[in-house]
């Protein structure tokens, strides 16, 4: 893999990121090798970047779509994939040249009008199932010619806006292939073959079983694939992922193995349990609409209660078994600029007097019943005994009834979006390694929680901290975000983070390597 620059410049007055790559050839060696099968419990929502925003499709999406950045495997600085070369070339103009020559696996061009298209058609399809919120400082994109991107932006000095181009949002697609203006049909899709990414799909079973051939067109980031065929099978139950993981059935479990399955896991002499930080987060979501509480103070309230009652320190140890930490704020420990306002504003343990005060200050009647949806095909079926736990949590403090449902992913992502859920579970995936990410898609209007948050003091909170280039002040914009989020609103109320972590074969290579804060785990460098 070649080497790229990454270098901060000035422009008039402003500290901008510049990034920059070395040439236009392809890149990376080697290749070949036998075919890897890696399972997970992940589900693919779809094959069209305008309406995932999940996990699954993510694994898919990685490995076919090209992007202007991408991040290196076990890095978190983006540097130039589609792109030769980006650049803040105003204030509120961030630029991309294209590698000459891309195409897509069908044959197509992949110019600067494809980016154009893709961003476009993004922010117009606006799928609430989809990643669209990512672009909010999108004002709007020109191709002024086949090799030339212009993002104009609303804010200035965007901190992050070369974080967000390699996430879901950014995908690049085929405007020979792709609808301007509705979702197309992951069967069409490819059909079609829009692939300009590492790999192309060549066969397609939907959450079942997908195979995956190297793309000898890929021109970009991450070179020749390692291995030219990858499949993914898709289980139904954990347990099945890590019995087939543990007799060799497969070669890689990727998300989500029980606490318990990952403890057996690491006394075998066959496989080894790959882990680092990652920055995954859980969480309860209250749809501000529908939650219980007769006004906006009552439903305040109910919220602060729960946060109070709920014991992080014991769904950690009890359900997690050490794999999950207590989370305190949105944003995890360990990414700059995290803090943990509950600790301050609620104390780090659970009390059930100061809940109780919470209710009865805002002349709640107790008990509060709670109907709480979750679900266990996205999160792991330990979903069912994290919430049960919680259930017994909340209801041994006598403030609360608790009815739990648990609902499959695919209905479950469409009912939480339009107010199906009044309490449901939630869990984050970073895009992007940057507190700002935990943060933006959640908290502003029109989030993607859909759950009718949006305050214009936070707001403006969170576009202080975006276009603040001094790290030490945008520590403190963030701090103060986090405070106000939690102290004020409690949209959310944050319970776990934790790490990634992959079970493979001892005969594998290459899963360390993409174990990294961008949540991207890249078939590419796998091998045998």
């Amino acid at each position: 893999m070649r080497a790229k620059k990454v270098a901060a410049v000035g422009f008039a007055g402003l500290t901008v990121l510049a990034i920059a790559g070395c040439g236009s050839g392809k890149t990376g060696g080697g290749g070949g090798g036998a075919g890897i099968l890696v399972g997970t419990t992940d589900k693919i929502t779809s094959l069209d970047p305008a309406k995932a925003y999940d996990n699954g499709s993510l694994l898919a999406e990685t490995q076919v779509y090209q992007f202007l950045l991408n991040f290196p495997a076990g890095e978190a600085v983006p540097k130039p994939d589609a792109a030769d070369k980006c650049e803040f070339t105003a204030p509120t103009v961030y630029t991309c040249t294209l590698k000459p020559g891309l195409k897509f696996a069908n044959g197509d061009p992949l110019t600067a009008h494809s980016v154009k298209f893709s961003f476009d058609r993004m922010v117009k399809i606006d799928d609430p199932q989809g990643p669209k919120a990512l672009l909010d400082n999108l004002d709007h994109t020109d191709a002024p010619d086949d090799k030339t991107v212009n993002f104009t932006l609303k804010m200035a000095n965007d901190q992050t806006f070369p974080a967000i181009l390699p996430t879901q949002a950014a995908a690049i697609v085929d405007e020979k292939v792709f609808p301007a203006d509705r979702v197309l049909a992951d069967e069409d899709i490819v059909k079609a073959k829009p692939f300009s990414g590492p790999y192309a799909i060549t066969s397609y079973d939907k959450n079942k079983l997908v195979e995956y051939q190297s793309n000898p067109d890929y021109n970009g980031l991450f070179g020749k694939p390692k291995t030219d065929t990858v499949t993914v099978k898709y289980y139904a139950e954990a347990a099945n992922l890590k019995l087939d993981v543990q007799q060799g059935n497969i070669d890689v479990a990727w998300h989500t193995l029980t606490p318990t399955d990952l403890d057996s896991l690491k006394t075998s002499d066959k496989v080894t349990v790959h882990q680092a930080p990652g920055g995954d987060t859980r969480y309860i979501v209250f749809n501000l609409n529908t939650q219980p509480g007769g006004n906006p103070a009552q439903k305040l309230a109910v919220r602060k209660a729960v946060t109070t009652a709920v014991d992080r320190e014991a769904l950690a140890t009890t359900v997690f078994k050490g794999t999950w930490a207590p989370l305190y704020s949105p944003v995890p420990k360990g990414v700059p600029g995290a803090t943990e306002p509950i600790k301050d504003i609620y104390g780090a343990k659970p009390n059930k007097d100061a809940a109780a005060k919470f209710l009865a200050d805002a002349g709640v009647a107790t008990p509060v019943e709670l109907n709480l949806q979750y679900t266990t095909e996205h999160y792991g079926t330990v979903s069912s005994e994290e919430y049960a736990a919680i259930k017994s949590q909340l209801e041994a403090t006598g403030l609360f009834t608790v009815n739990l449902q648990s609902t499959e992913w695919v209905a479950y992502q469409k009912a939480r979006s339009t107010d199906g859920y009044p309490v449901f579970q939630f869990g984050w995936f970073p895009d992007y390694p940057d507190a700002d990410d935990y943060l933006r898609p959640f908290f502003t209007e029109d989030n993607f929680l859909r759950n009718h948050f949006g305050d214009p003091k936070i707001t403006a909170e969170l576009n202080a901290e975006l276009t603040e280039p001094d790290p030490a002040k945008r520590a403190a914009a963030l701090a103060t975000v986090q405070h106000d989020l939690m102290a004020d609103y409690l949209p959310i109320v944050p319970l776990l983070t934790g790490n990634q972590i992959a079970v493979a074969g001892k005969n594998i290579q290459g899963v360390d390597q993409t174990l990294d804060p961008s949540s991207k785990f890249r078939f590419g460098v796998l091998s045998k």
